[in-house]
């Protein structure tokens, strides 16, 4: 790895850039393919989705910003929600990613004529951090279900040899975090699987089977959606949360890279490139894409910002998708494995939410404040749920949409001079991220 850096336009040769695009592919793996697994389909097309994603938006945002597209974990929860409904299913929550990257295009386009600043009206940064935090509490029994460290209808004993390689992929996954050094941080949790991979096939809980079914070349397994209103209304809450987290990461990419990219090439072609990816991947049977934070922190370490090089990460990703045998070997991977790590990533997911917070400088002793948070964390993890004919909303979906109702109430009440604290509330005129 060198210490020189090679700019976002900057073409690599091919000596170097074949190495540098593997590297930055493997960096995204795990967290990539992670997000299929745990909805229960085949990573393949993940990986082929994500891929053609990524060179969409390379080629919408001519080439000025570098980010890598891959699978969207703020989806993860209210997908489950879709697929463990017996009278839905997959292809019904694939209807809601089509809905998903078309809501990302409309407000792209609302974006590029008024500007950001609405979004934190609706949803407040009070609001947004306990929402995003939600994505990962949420998720934390089916981390320890995977993990095999709770007992369920299924899994009556505990089996020590489960326990045994959850805890070891975990204590990788985090002494990983804070041990490693260079390229290995970056690729922290990809040393993890292998690690609890390792242990799992000494112990003998690793099957097989996939892997001898599958040929070498195989296509992925396309799947066409169908579309249900009740999954839709399920799945679009994560879409601002996503929105929030795009608008981050163009934030903080801009940083790195020392030039404005919410200006050029413009935050309206970085979020239509996702929405089109997004709208792209639910139509062939794939998981919402999204700017992967995993992107940042290669380009961070590595300083390589070269969209030919993430181009050629890209590349290796589809051609990865249509090997058969890696697709197999991906579902090869124990439960135990992924608990082990799913159970550091969704509490990171949580952590990220509290994290918006503390940025944010949010001022608690204001009762706004602590109303919105106190009441989205409680409707979030309390079980309440509002159904409407045969839509039912619950969890991090329902919490969402009270605090986009609480946050437009407030808004309505500021603007009406009704507020305690209306003066220290005033909307600022200034532009968003304007130091």
């Amino acid at each position: 790895m060198s210490n020189q850096i090679i700019q976002v336009q900057e073409k690599v040769p091919l000596k170097r850039g074949i190495p540098l695009s593997i590297q930055h592919t493997f960096a995204m793996f795990s967290a990539s393919v992670l997000v299929p697994y745990l909805l229960g389909i085949s990573p393949a097309i993940a990986l082929l989705m994500n891929g053609v994603g990524t060179l969409i938006f390379i080629f919408i945002t001519k080439g000025k910003s570098p980010a890598y597209l891959g699978s969207s974990f703020a989806f993860i929860s209210p997908a489950l929600l879709v697929i463990n409904n017996p009278h839905l299913g997959y292809q019904y929550a694939l209807g809601g990613f089509v809905i998903t990257g078309l809501i990302f295009i409309v407000v792209a386009i609302i974006i590029k004529f008024v500007g950001v600043h609405w979004i934190d009206v609706i949803l407040p940064p009070a609001a947004m951090g306990p929402v995003v935090a939600l994505i990962g509490l949420e998720l934390a029994k089916n981390a320890a279900q995977n993990g095999g460290i709770v007992l369920t209808d299924t899994y009556t004993r505990i089996n020590p040899k489960f326990v045994t390689v959850f805890v070891v992929t975990l204590l990788m996954a985090v002494l990983g975090q804070i041990l490693f050094r260079g390229f290995a941080a970056a690729i922290a949790i990809l040393i993890s699987i292998i690690t609890g991979y390792c242990l799992a096939l000494a112990v003998g809980i690793v099957d097989f089977s996939a892997v001898q079914t599958q040929t070498w070349l195989a296509l992925p397994n396309f799947l066409t959606p169908k579309f249900s209103l009740q999954a839709i209304l399920i799945i679009i809450p994560a879409s601002l949360v996503v929105i929030s987290e795009h608008i981050g990461h163009q934030v903080v990419t801009s940083e790195i890279v020392g030039t404005n990219l919410l200006e050029d090439p413009g935050l309206h072609r970085t979020l239509i490139s996702d929405g089109i990816s997004t709208a792209l991947s639910g139509l062939c049977g794939s998981v919402p894409t999204t700017t992967y934070g995993e992107n940042i922190g290669v380009m961070a370490i590595t300083k390589v910002y070269s969209v030919w090089v993430i181009g050629g990460a890209a590349v290796f990703s589809i051609c990865l998708s249509f090997i058969g045998k890696a697709s197999g070997l991906i579902q090869t991977i124990p439960a135990p494995v992924m608990g082990g790590v799913s159970f550091l990533l969704y509490g990171m997911i949580a952590a990220s939410g509290i994290r918006l917070m503390v940025d944010a400088k949010i001022d608690y002793s204001r009762p706004r404040n602590l109303a919105l948070t106190s009441v989205i964390f409680i409707t979030g993890l309390s079980g309440a749920f509002i159904k409407i004919g045969e839509v039912e909303l619950t969890g991090m979906c329902l919490a969402t949409i009270v605090g986009m109702v609480l946050g437009l109430t407030f808004f309505i009440l500021d603007k009406l001079k009704l507020t305690n604290d209306y003066e220290e509330n005033e909307v600022q005129e200034k532009e968003p991220f304007e130091s």
